[in-house]
């Protein structure tokens, strides 16, 4: 490694240091409440890692393999840069470009690893996960088409598209007001996809605690990290059909669910009406080919009725809204609600509304976490030269 990585490799070492020690002083100074229950990164790192047995021998943990800091120093030194330059110049045409980015990595990331196995179309047997019903209003697949074609034109097929897609989410969460978090790279893309899996594994909006909960440690992620990972609902739009059952049948009881505040079950009802029971849907982002150019994004997707999910407007930072309102009976979503029904997860719902800062630097740690659930590294997958298509 020349001096020039290995004054990177220093710096990236010295980031990750002095969050954890920031983290543990805070996590010291913070509510009795709080167990020791919760892991810093390297301890979840250097500790027998949380698996669980799924079809086929699969597990998943933090596999992170032969990915490394500044993988591309040599091969493809302006990557990174190009990735932020080109995710800015999208948000600065369509903010909603963040929320997309973001959710994208979590689909990807939460089926069989991060491996871009979600970009991929149905096509010679393979069957998409974008057609999986959990996927059906999954956006962002232009997106990073165009973040690939700029990658390509500088480096011909050294970029996977499984990098593009957590270093384009990272980006995502700074434009959001989220945290800077540090990323290795040296990922390879999937050859086949995983529907079934997409299917049936993927958390729903309508979960319970216990099933939330259940879903998370499947891939290793504990009480605390689920309820920071959650966090990520802190911005995008969230569409009356994925609430609207709370408002107005919940669990089939002809009334609205118990646990939203009344005066806010007001507000939603005049926002979401029965009108909109059969015709709300979540809005399909442009259809983009590599071909098209930055300039032919425009604002007119996403303009179906939704509620942002900082409905209260703009708070003073990534989080702040989200953890608040759930304490207020304001949770938009059954599964965001439900983080309070558990004293663990309420317990930390407290601590991220009290204390932006612990928040934001625990959902910086379990997004690194996130992005390396299972990965490839070579010599396994390929480095895709279009993300919809095996080469």
């Amino acid at each position: 490694m020349d001096f020039t990585g290995k004054l990177s490799f220093l710096v990236f070492l010295l980031c990750v240091l002095f969050s954890l020690k920031n983290q543990h002083a805070e996590t010291n100074k913070g509510s009795s409440r709080i167990t020791d229950s919760s892991h810093s990164f390297l301890r979840a790192q250097s500790r027998n890692k949380v698996e669980k047995k799924l079809p086929e021998t699969h597990s998943y943990n933090s596999r992170q393999g032969s990915l490394r800091y500044d993988y591309y120093n040599e091969s493809c030194p302006l990557a990174e840069k190009i990735v932020r330059a080109t995710v800015h110049e999208l948000f600065n045409l369509r903010q909603n470009v963040a929320p997309a980015l973001l959710r994208l990595l979590f689909h990807d990331c939460f089926v069989e690893g991060c491996d871009a196995s979600v970009l991929l179309d149905a096509a010679d047997g393979i069957r998409s996960e974008k057609d999986s019903p959990p996927n059906e209003s999954l956006k962002g697949f232009d997106l990073i088409d165009i973040i690939k074609l700029n990658v390509e034109k500088a480096c011909p097929r050294i970029v996977s598209c499984a990098d593009i897609v957590v270093l384009a989410a990272r980006e995502s969460v700074l434009l959001a007001g989220g945290p800077f978090y540090p990323l290795y790279t040296g990922r390879r893309d999937s050859t086949v996809s995983f529907q079934e899996v997409a299917t049936y594994e993927l958390p729903t909006p309508q979960d319970n605690l216990s099933k939330t909960i259940e879903a998370f440690a499947s891939r290793g992620f504990d009480q605390r990290e689920t309820v920071s990972l959650l966090g990520a609902h802190s911005t995008g739009t969230i569409h009356c059909k994925f609430f609207f059952n709370r408002l107005y049948n919940f669990s089939g009881t002809q009334g609205p669910d118990p646990s939203i505040d009344t005066e806010f079950l007001n507000f939603l009802r005049s926002k979401c009406n029965r009108s909109h029971s059969s015709s709300s849907s979540l809005s399909i982002s442009p259809s983009l080919s590599p071909s098209h150019s930055v300039k032919r994004l425009s604002t007119a997707s996403f303009n179906d009725p939704a509620m942002k999910m900082d409905y209260e407007g703009p708070g003073t930072g990534f989080g702040t809204v989200y953890y608040s309102s759930l304490l207020q009976g304001k949770g938009l979503l059954f599964v965001d609600q439900q983080l309070t029904a558990g004293e663990e997860t309420k317990n930390w719902v407290r601590a991220y509304a009290s204390d932006i800062s612990l928040f934001q630097r625990d959902f910086g740690l379990t997004m690194n976490k996130l992005s390396n659930l299972q990965v490839l590294t070579a010599p396994m997958g390929q480095v895709r030269r279009n993300c919809r298509k095996v080469n």
